[in-house]
């Protein structure tokens, strides 16, 4: 993994507070649960149906019954609880997650989410993006801030199926940190190594600078 995404995932785990339930969704934003501190007391969520999920595991130490809904191994904590799909939904729908981090195909300049399908390409279903992009208190994303092929992710409007409009509370790319604010996106934090020009260049959607020092992660 490249020292842009690791930054990312860093400055992502910083998000989460203590006391917090969160649900770490498919992707990168799984990886932020070992950048967590070991005793910090916090309920990660995952929608096939855990609570109070611990450190990943290698293969070779895992529990292969134990899972994540991104497939990777787990570990469980003192108070890990399991149940059916139904009760994980449940949690989410009735607004018990503090916290939601998701993975982005595009995400608008007014927080719309395209996050499950590329037409024409395969794709299993929303899952539960969905809900979870509607439901949750919080709804941060954890994306790369362009394609493979070099095109903006924060866009003026998605061109893809929406997961949800108007959901996105704040983005992290490898690039920035930028919050959706009523007025358009907001840049908040630049990466080590990188120019808000550079930042404002890679960006579709018009990005609203604040004045003075921007921080960097």
């Amino acid at each position: 993994m490249s020292n842009a995404k690791i930054r990312m995932i860093r400055r992502a785990a910083r998000e989460i507070e203590p006391g917090m339930v969160v649900n770490l969704g498919i992707g990168l934003p799984t990886q932020v649960i070992d950048q967590l501190p070991p005793d910090m007391p916090v309920c990660l969520h995952s929608e096939n149906g855990i609570s109070g999920i611990g450190p990943t595991q290698p293969y070779d130490k895992a529990d292969r019954n134990l899972i994540d809904a991104g497939g990777a191994y787990v570990s469980p904590l003192p108070g890990s609880a399991y149940f059916d799909s139904a009760t994980s939904f449940a949690l989410v729908r009735g607004g018990r997650l503090d916290l939601t981090m998701l993975g982005a195909f595009e995400v608008s300049m007014t927080g719309d989410l395209a996050n499950w399908k590329i037409p024409g390409l395969f794709t299993p279903g929303a899952g539960g993006g969905i809900e979870l992009a509607q439901k949750a208190r919080k709804v941060v994303i954890l994306t790369t801030h362009q394609d493979r092929k070099g095109r903006s992710k924060i866009v003026r409007q998605c061109s893809l199926p929406l997961t949800a409009k108007a959901c996105v509370d704040r983005v992290f790319t490898d690039m920035a940190v930028i919050d959706i604010s009523p007025e358009g996106p907001v840049l908040r934090e630049v990466r080590e190594g990188l120019s808000v020009e550079d930042v404002v260049a890679a960006t579709d959607a018009p990005l609203i600078v604040p004045k003075g020092e921007i921080p960097r992660f």
